[in-house]
Parts: structure tokens; C-alpha cells; sequence
């Protein structure tokens, strides 16, 4: 792929990208994007197919406490199909690559990917959700849902499951620090690894904090 082309792909992802949520912005799409591309070189997938696919992953973003949140992917390669049609040097027969890569990238419907571009986006992604970034991410989303940072009578999912969406803590426990172990690539395994340690270190910051105030024992 060509930087022009590239370059015109992620303008026209921040054209249509969410100007209202920070952890689904363009900037979130910029690092998905540059990772992608980094964990496609390593296991030679197409980078006409994983760009592409980056820039508009995330083109449909809903509250992800709002019923539609679940169709996220499939609209967002719906809409991936009109954009990528409507520019003409983008080579037409691999956009039902783009669009299954999108699809098979969703965390929340549990899917293992048989592409291997989706393999690399799906990793790509789940980068974002695990390391500081991804502590940024889910407390601003938290943030627009009005939802606590922590449940103060359970703050660290010990004494049940964790709940969907009842805290930003709740997260780190459904997500968070599981995504290390449904990586693909070795690229993004080696990445994950120190990303998931340095949740472990602010969750123990956390604790002692909690502790010192009194929130837990």
C-alpha cells in the first residue's frame, strides 16, 4: 500500500470518526492502525487488507452500555465497503477482505478469527485494551456511561463475578487482564505480556490506596 493511499484512508476515518468518545477516537484509530501494520509485516499479511481494515474498525462506535453496541462491527463493514468504493485506486476485490477482518475483530461476541488479517487487527485492538492506554480507555468510557470507578463493596471482584458494566474496575476483570491470552502473533504477545504486568502494578497501587482510605481492609 501506498502512503497516499494510506494517508486518504485515515483522513477519511477522521472525517467520520467519533468526535465524543476519546477511547474510539481517531487517535485510538491511529495506534490500531500503526500497530496493525507493524504485526502484518511480521507474519506477511496484506497491508492493503489490514489498513484498511484498521481505519475503519471502528467507524460505527455506540455507548457500550446501549443495545446496538452489538452491531458495531457489522455496521462498521457495512459502511467500510461504501467508503473503500468510493476510492478508486483502492484495489475493489479485496474490500470483502476489509469487511470480514472488521467483523471477526469484535471482543464482545467472543470470536476466534480464521483470517489472518483479522488475526493481526483482532490483536492490534486488544492491544488497546490491555497496558496503560487501555486504563485511560476504560475510565473515559466509564466516564459517558456514569458509571463508578470502582463497586465499593466488592472493588476488586473477590468476593463474586465481575459485573458487565457495573464498574471501570469491573472491566479489568472481564477484559483487561484477560486479553493477553487470546493473542495471536508473537508480535503481540511480547507486547501484551509488559502491558498486562503493569495493570497487575496499578491494581496493587490501587489497593494499598484503597486501604490508606479507608474503602477496604
Amino acid at each position: 500500500m501506498t502512503r497516499e493511499i494510506r494517508d486518504k484512508l485515515l483522513h477519511i476515518s477522521g472525517e467520520r470518526q467519533t468526535k465524543s468518545d476519546p477511547s474510539h477516537d481517531i487517535h485510538h484509530v491511529t495506534r490500531v492502525m500503526n500497530l496493525a501494520e507493524r504485526i502484518a509485516k511480521s507474519v506477511h499479511a496484506d497491508l492493503d487488507v489490514v489498513i484498511a481494515a484498521a481505519c475503519f474498525h471502528d467507524v460505527v462506535v455506540y455507548q457500550k452500555n446501549s443495545p446496538q453496541s452489538k452491531n458495531e462491527t457489522d455496521e462498521s463493514a457495512a459502511l467500510a465497503e461504501t467508503l473503500l468504493q468510493s476510492i478508486e485506486e483502492y484495489p475493489s476485490e479485496k474490500i470483502p477482505l476489509v469487511q470480514e477482518a472488521i467483523r471477526q475483530c469484535s471482543y464482545s461476541k467472543g470470536i476466534i478469527p480464521d483470517l489472518l488479517e483479522a488475526k493481526v487487527l483482532q490483536d492490534a485492538d486488544r492491544l488497546e485494551a490491555t497496558g496503560a492506554i487501555s486504563i485511560m480507555r476504560t475510565f473515559s468510557s466509564g466516564g459517558q456511561m456514569n458509571q463508578q470507578f470502582y463497586r465499593p463493596e466488592d472493588p476488586f471482584c473477590e468476593k463474586g463475578e465481575p459485573v458487565a458494566h457495573g464498574s471501570g474496575l469491573d472491566l479489568f476483570y472481564r477484559r483487561l487482564l484477560l486479553v493477553e491470552q487470546g493473542m495471536h502473533t508473537d508480535y503481540a504477545k511480547k507486547l501484551a505480556k509488559p502491558r498486562t504486568s503493569f495493570l497487575h502494578s496499578f491494581l496493587d497501587e490501587l489497593r494499598l490506596e484503597l486501604k490508606e482510605s479507608g474503602i477496604i481492609e
